[in-house]
């Protein structure tokens, strides 16, 4: 439902909370848009009873700018709305205009008065125009991560990898105890998630429910086109996994499992090259490792980095009163 538009004297509007998936979903992926912006994020998180407002810039044919905001009260009163890894912006916008709609958006997003919306765009720091965010504050730092350009010959995928990185995917190839095994099976994805709850109990991990995931997989009407869990077997018994979410042009890496046995064989530098071939072979042009923490998740961090990702520290987070 369509709760209000705001028209300028350009003929382009805002549409509020539009109901056209199909052409929201063909925007995003034309455009590399991230997991959080994608239509069945946002179903996803509405199964979980968040709050959730999606608008795009129309020009009375055609989307050129999208943008999801996940809405949560603060201190009983106070509504929180973050649109985050986004909008999605078509090329043809200056920095100027993104700015202007990013207002507009503001301005006329359908949460009560007591309101704070928080922007965080999905570009480098370095790539973001100065004209974008101009009268913004910034209040949180960038989210850093790594992307793998799936477009690549497999070649220069693997030319790019650390040395060491590639010598223990070496390694991991000459197993023949090692099963290896790349689709979109939910059992599998279930079992995985259960060894995430356990491992989040554990090392007091927090993000976001395991949930989400399932919800998010039922919001696809072809539920292959959700995701892919890649596994290792060795001996019959499932020694590491790793679960990745399709989204558009893109794929994110979401969590990953492994047992001591799985560490020793090095089962994760095959699974995430075996990951990578799959995703190609499906037609996806990124893999968006996710986020890096070389503080508290240091191991993990050199993992991905290692693999040849390109590291990305995003913008940060704006508020503008």
């Amino acid at each position: 439902m369509r709760l209000n538009n705001r028209k300028t004297t350009t003929g382009m509007e805002i549409q509020w909370n539009p109901v056209d998936p199909e052409a929201w979903d063909a925007f995003h992926a034309q455009h590399l848009g991230s997991l959080q912006q994608s239509w069945a994020y946002g179903n996803a998180m509405k199964a979980l009873g968040v709050r959730v407002h999606r608008a795009w810039v129309w020009d009375g044919s055609r989307p050129l700018a999208l943008a999801q905001f996940v809405g949560r009260k603060v201190l009983g009163y106070l509504s929180v709305a973050s649109c985050s890894r986004g909008p999605v912006w078509s090329a043809e916008l200056s920095a100027d205009e993104r700015r202007h709609w990013m207002r507009q958006m503001q301005r006329a997003l359908p949460q009560p008065p007591l309101r704070v919306v928080l922007w965080s765009p999905d570009q480098a720091g370095e790539a973001l125009q100065p004209g974008e965010v101009a009268g913004f504050s910034r209040v949180m730092t960038g989210y850093s991560t790594a992307y793998i350009d799936l477009s690549r010959p497999a070649a220069a995928l693997r030319e790019s990898m650390d040395g060491n990185w590639r010598n223990r995917l070496v390694k991991a190839e000459s197993q023949t105890e090692l099963r290896v095994t790349v689709e979109p099976n939910m059992p599998l994805c279930r079992w995985l998630l259960e060894r995430e709850g356990e491992q989040r109990e554990r090392r007091g991990f927090h993000g976001l429910p395991t949930g989400f995931v399932e919800t998010y997989i039922a919001a696809f009407s072809k539920r292959p086109q959700a995701f892919a869990v890649a596994s290792a077997k060795s001996g019959g018994q499932t020694i590491a996994a790793m679960l990745f979410l399709r989204h558009g042009s893109v794929a994110s890496y979401h969590i990953g499992w492994s047992n001591e046995e799985g560490r020793r064989l090095n089962a994760h530098n095959l699974l995430l090259w075996r990951g990578m071939e799959y995703l190609r072979s499906q037609g996806l042009r990124v893999l968006d490792l996710g986020g890096l923490n070389t503080r508290d998740l240091a191991g993990i961090s050199r993992f991905k980095i290692g693999s040849g990702g390109q590291v990305v520290t995003l913008a940060g987070t704006y508020f503008r009163p």
